[in-house]
């Protein structure tokens, strides 16, 4: 099992120190998100700081940049890194892309299957040489002139980029086995949900292209609720249930709501969201929800539920966690965790 840890995009001063106290720790992996920074800028001090942890993005929104960006940006991080970056990508949701982007979208799942190949067949076309002539129905790339080609060499040896690509629909979730090399499975996702829809779409989208699940990767943050104390492990509980809350508001996460018998959750926090009653929506979150999203148990045992759950699914683990928690046994989970696999 892959251990994967977080980089906090928040303050670049720090993210290389950061980063390499993490690669010391001994995480396998580290990772930033798109939220309120850029996700590529810290990946970019880390690189030079760290030697063998491999660096991606969880997740950089897809559809706000197109092929030709993210391919460059993923040549550049590949070559910074040696050979260690993972184009991590995700679709967001349409208001996020047309209201806060400003940019197109349509048929999320068909765009984002042609925007993985579009930025392969960018590479493709730098490290052979050949004319570069993509022409699909959302993104078309025919213009490369030799002033605009990176030197291959490097690549040429350490090979391109990883593309993961996050989902939860069982559309994209075929996408991404389709055309990429690993998936991120969404914090908000349960082990039933895991099993019975997303692998099985995995699946289908490999056997399209004619290929088995070698060498496929599957990943995911998982939320875990411990502590060392109780007032710990209540903060926890709050945190958790607030964030499973948001993401159960969300009308595209709804399937996995429905597939455990809870679609009308899925109503009543969207209304809750839509009135700002924020901490009313976490209180609907009862225990039986909070088990089935969030491993529940004290330090010691943590390391077992997950494997347990999620052991001979997935290829690499990270630990979600919604709330504050300076406690070193975060780092014992990881060593239990390496210990059992």
């Amino acid at each position: 099992m892959i251990v994967d840890g977080d980089l906090d995009a928040s303050n670049l001063k720090t993210a290389a120190s950061v980063a390499a106290k993490q690669e010391e720790a001994g995480y396998d992996a580290l990772w930033t998100a798109e939220i309120a920074h850029d996700p590529f800028f810290p990946l970019t001090l880390a690189a030079p700081a760290t030697k063998h942890v491999e660096l991606g993005t969880r997740v950089a929104v897809a559809f706000a940049r197109n092929p030709m960006v993210l391919a460059n940006i993923g040549w550049d991080l590949q070559h910074l890194s040696d050979g260690r970056f993972i184009l991590g990508l995700g679709s967001q949701i349409r208001p996020h892309i047309t209201r806060r982007f400003s940019m197109e979208w349509s048929k999320p799942a068909a765009r984002m299957r042609e925007m993985v190949l579009a930025i392969h067949a960018i590479w493709d076309s730098w490290l052979t040489g050949d004319r570069l002539d993509f022409q699909g129905d959302f993104y078309t790339h025919t213009l490369m002139t030799p002033f605009f080609v990176p030197d291959p060499t490097e690549l040429s040896v350490i090979g391109k980029p990883k593309i993961f690509l996050a989902a939860v629909g069982p559309l994209m979730t075929e996408v991404a086995g389709e055309v990429c090399d690993g998936i991120i499975c969404h914090g908000f996702t349960t082990e039933r949900y895991l099993r019975e829809v997303t692998v099985p779409a995995l699946l289908r989208g490999r056997a399209k292209v004619g290929k088995t699940m070698d060498g496929f990767e599957i990943s995911g943050p998982f939320f875990v609720v411990s502590g060392e104390t109780q007032d710990e492990v209540e903060a926890a509980k709050a945190g958790t249930r607030q964030q499973i809350a948001f993401y159960a508001s969300t009308p595209a996460y709804k399937a996995v709501l429905e597939l455990h018998g809870w679609g009308d959750l899925q109503t009543e926090l969207n209304n809750l969201s839509k009135q700002g009653k924020w901490e009313a929506m976490g209180e609907a979150i009862d225990d039986d929800v909070l088990d089935a999203f969030a491993v529940v148990r004290e330090p010691a045992a943590v390391a077992g539920e997950l494997t347990k759950r999620f052991g001979d699914v997935l290829h690499r683990l990270g630990v979600y966690r919604p709330y504050s928690s300076e406690s070193e046994w975060w780092l014992d989970i990881m060593d239990d965790l390496k210990a059992i696999n």
